[in-house]
């Protein structure tokens, strides 16, 4: 094993800067303005940070690239077996392990012009889809409803309108869950656009995730 390598050093100093750098973009600027998720702002750092120093220490030792994506896939599964991710989380999650892949792995048939050229790419693509054509993005969220007389179908106007006064959300459609007659409630999913700023209500709070029972 040498002790230090300058130009070695170099080379995953200034890759690691880039992947820092865009990772930063998308995560921290593009990501999280608009979600508001701080568990997931943690977890998207750490994974490309980790998959990234995996890519690149293990390519010395000629690991396969297609052994190394199948273990970067294993992240995609240990956290996310007891909650759901939603769809959009786990594109954000392929984006920074994917990054941190092409970032790690290009080997030096690929000059930096094209590295950086590759990652200006997916960071325009994100910001498009995300800021200019996908302005809104639906989003939606499980309550416990009480009015369970307002679930038959030739209610259904009563029924959007009651939701849409209760909680101040501009619903855009409703879906019908479990019915638990004893109690007299139903579990009713709203989806809907944006959260209302005067409602306080936060992407991801433990009273609005969804729920796997519905």
């Amino acid at each position: 094993m040498v002790l230090f390598d300058y130009k070695s050093f170099i080379d995953l100093l200034l890759r690691f800067i880039l992947n820092t750098s865009v990772l930063f973009i998308i995560i921290r600027l593009l990501y999280y303005p608009l979600t508001k998720r701080k568990d997931y702002l943690f977890t998207y750092f750490l994974i490309s940070t980790l998959v990234f120093l995996l890519c690149y220490l293990l390519e010395n030792i000629q690991l396969q690239l297609g052994l190394a994506l199948g273990l970067f896939a294993i992240f995609g599964i240990i956290k996310y077996r007891t909650d759901s991710i939603p769809i959009k989380e786990m594109t954000y999650l392929f984006i920074v392990i994917g990054l941190s892949v092409i970032n790690a792995l290009t080997g030096n048939g690929l000059n930096i012009i094209e590295l950086v050229f590759a990652n200006f790419v997916i960071v325009t693509l994100a910001f498009a889809l995300e800021r200019v054509w996908l302005l809104k993005n639906e989003s939606n969220k499980i309550i416990i409803y009480d009015k369970i007389e307002l679930i038959k179908p030739e209610n259904y106007a009563l029924l959007i309108d009651d939701l849409k006064g209760r909680t101040g959300i501009n619903i855009i459609r409703i879906e019908i869950g479990r019915i638990d007659f004893v109690k007299s409630t139903v579990r009713i999913k709203i989806y809907f656009f944006e959260y209302p700023k005067e409602a306080g209500f936060e992407t991801g709070s433990e009273e609005w995730k969804n729920s796997e029972d519905f």
